[in-house]
């Protein structure tokens, strides 16, 4: 009978647990039916919201996308086969798009100067959006800009257009495209970072004209030439170069901008060269606040004159030694460089108003540009070697010693400086030195070359009067130096 017991005992308790737990459990259970439910009823209003509304991101997205089928035919993927004496082949790859000109009629490839630098046509490909793979009829190419122009000539080809790069302002949204490591049909996204960057360092070559643009938009080695794309999917620079310490993209990369690169393209089609204007002056690269100070300037604005060359259209206008050139044409001079590329791109013959700060206030007077090619070799290069080159701030003629002439003058064959050739009538130094006397220092400073000299007195600018280490020949077969203050000309 306990026994009987104990069984109904234990199986009514079961019973009962069964039925608890069945209360119990069934509302924990719905209320993980129904989150489940919930979250996949947010999930499919919120993928329809998105199916149906137009965020900004979603437009802007677009937008690139548009951006990039649009331009994407013209873009060009180059390799270039070249032969170097003791080096065997090098290949060089780059990019390039495909443009018009109205100065001449058919299509062309605008890339960089260094992309197909010393190659020949057979050895430059050219590989089109579609696969098709083609060589140049024809090359130009501007190295004072590192642009060059090749002439293409295949049916069913797109090109691209020009944007105005002068109406980019710093933070416009920018896309590079091109074959970054060959990597084809490669868009990158940026702004502009900055504008009218100077004074690169672009390899061995010499770039006269720099006014780059700064982006940082993903440019890397097989990115040179290709287009540098604005909001309205037109070409506002051709990409030339990275700063990086690693060899690749860090964020900082160079664009020929496209008001400049238009214009080499049509000069390039129309004369076969560029023409640049000249004035006539060499400029002073290190003009600083010290040197703006001295010549009563606020702060170092503009760019100053070192010197002006004769029968040059600066001496025509009336420009002088120490001018500071602020404007030019409506436009404030930033620097030397800037000025170059100023004059370099105006046109030739045209009237030019630039105002200059001499003794303490502004003057303006009226230039006529004249061509560059047509410049006398004088102006460039003031001198030759062996007849000596002038220094007309310090009314001197020089050339640099060598050691067998030190020996033919009678100075020990060691002995090192410029010897003075001619001091002209109106120099300062005339009543100090002789002709044969060798410049061996300004200040602390020795002078071998020209190019220090030029050095020297540029980093003494600021003072009004230079210690000048001379040494001169005597009749004892000796030499002796002596020291001569040089006034600068005010």
């Amino acid at each position: 009978m306990r026994q009987s017991s104990i069984i109904l005992l234990c199986g009514s308790t079961l019973v009962v647990g069964l039925i608890l737990g069945a209360n119990f459990g069934t509302p924990a259970l719905s209320r993980t039916v129904h989150a489940d439910q919930a979250e996949t009823s947010t999930s499919e209003r919120l993928y329809r919201e998105l199916g149906q509304e137009g965020t900004a991101l979603q437009e802007g997205s677009t937008l690139l996308a548009k951006i990039a089928a649009v331009t994407a035919p013209a873009v060009v993927h180059i390799q270039s086969e070249r032969r170097i004496p003791g080096k065997g082949k090098e290949e060089e790859t780059g990019s390039g798009v495909i443009m018009t000109s109205s100065k001449a009629s058919g299509f062309y490839v605008v890339t960089n100067g260094h992309v197909i630098d010393k190659t020949a046509l057979e050895s430059i490909s050219i590989h089109l959006h579609d696969g098709r793979v083609i060589q140049p009829e024809r090359v130009w190419a501007d190295p004072q800009t590192d642009v060059a122009v090749l002439k293409i000539n295949v049916p069913d080809l797109l090109s691209a257009k020009w944007g105005d790069s002068q109406k980019l302002g710093i933070g416009h949204m920018v896309l590079a495209m091109g074959s970054p490591f060959g990597l084809s049909r490669s868009v990158t996204l940026g702004i502009i970072s900055a504008k009218g960057r100077r004074q690169l360092k672009l390899g061995q070559s010499d770039v006269l004209n720099q006014d780059f643009l700064q982006t940082d938009a993903a440019i890397n080695p097989g990115n040179s030439g290709g287009p540098l794309i604005d909001l309205q999917g037109r070409v506002i620079g051709i990409n030339t170069a990275i700063a990086s310490s690693s060899g690749g993209n860090e964020g900082i990369g160079f664009s020929i901008p496209s008001h400049l690169a238009q214009r080499v393209m049509d000069q390039l089609l129309e004369f076969g060269v560029v023409h640049r204007a000249w004035i006539g002056v060499k400029l002073d690269e290190r003009f600083d606040s010290k040197v703006a100070a001295k010549l009563k300037l606020s702060k170092a604005q503009g760019t100053r004159v070192n010197e002006v060359f004769p029968n040059s259209p600066a001496a025509r206008a009336g420009l002088q030694f120490d001018d500071v050139v602020l404007s030019f044409d409506g436009v404030d001079v930033q620097d030397h460089d800037h000025l170059i590329n100023l004059v370099s791109l105006s046109p030739i013959a045209k009237r030019i108003q630039v105002v200059v700060w001499r003794g303490g206030r502004k003057t303006m007077l009226t230039i006529i540009l004249a061509d560059r090619s047509e410049m006398p070799p004088t102006s460039d290069a003031p001198g030759q070697p062996e007849f000596g080159t002038p220094v007309r701030t310090m009314g001197l003629t020089v050339m640099p010693l060598d050691e067998d002439l030190a020996e033919e003058l009678g100075y020990k064959p060691e002995t090192r400086g410029l010897l003075i050739l001619k001091i002209d009538a109106d120099s300062s130094l005339g009543q100090r030195l002789e002709p044969n006397d060798v410049l061996e220092a300004v200040g602390r400073t020795p002078v071998a070359s020209l190019d220090e000299l030029e050095q020297a007195l540029q980093e003494t600018a600021s003072r009004d009067s230079v210690v000048l280490h001379v040494h001169r020949a005597t009749d004892d077969e000796a030499s002796r130096e002596q020291l001569v203050v040089w006034r600068r000309p005010q």
